[in-house]
């Protein structure tokens, strides 16, 4: 098989619909657009989320909550990513993280969550801890420090 024997698979493709191409066609004079109105128009038709003049929905429905400007948000790393990707006695710290690709960004800080099994002893160093994840690496006899 050659570059010039390649072919899209059957019925993949469809032919361009040429349109204003004359009356035998079904598509010419008008195009497929109807006579005249808004829609006949070059650049016709109505912005998305017009109703006509009704009051759209998007105003009809009540507001609701606001964005707290305090937020953290924290990047995220479970116990059991750490016991898959470190070795035994290992020091983690929000740098080791992003080399190893395990976060891409230290956003407000790292937070160490319980969630999988912990069997090496590693001293982790991070922004928050769950408490959960505090107990399985002090239970293996690791250490968990707040930085």
């Amino acid at each position: 098989m050659r570059l010039h024997d390649l072919k899209p698979a059957e019925g993949s493709t469809k032919k361009k619909k040429r349109v204003g191409r004359g009356i035998g066609s079904g598509h010419g004079k008008t195009s497929g657009r109807g006579h005249k109105g808004q829609n006949a128009r070059s650049g016709g038709g109505v912005r998305p989320g017009f109703e006509g003049g009704q009051m759209p929905l998007t105003r009809r429905i009540p507001k609701r909550g606001f964005t707290n400007i305090f937020k953290k948000e924290y990047a995220i790393v479970n116990v059991g990513t750490l016991e898959e990707r470190f070795e035994d006695g290992a020091e983690i710290t929000p740098e080791v993280l992003i080399e190893k690709g395990i976060i891409k960004d230290v956003k407000d800080g790292v937070k160490i969550l319980g969630d999988g099994e912990l069997t090496k002893k590693l001293t982790v160093k991070a922004h928050k801890f769950s408490q959960s994840a505090v107990e399985k690496i002090q239970a293996v006899g690791g250490k968990a420090e707040v930085i």
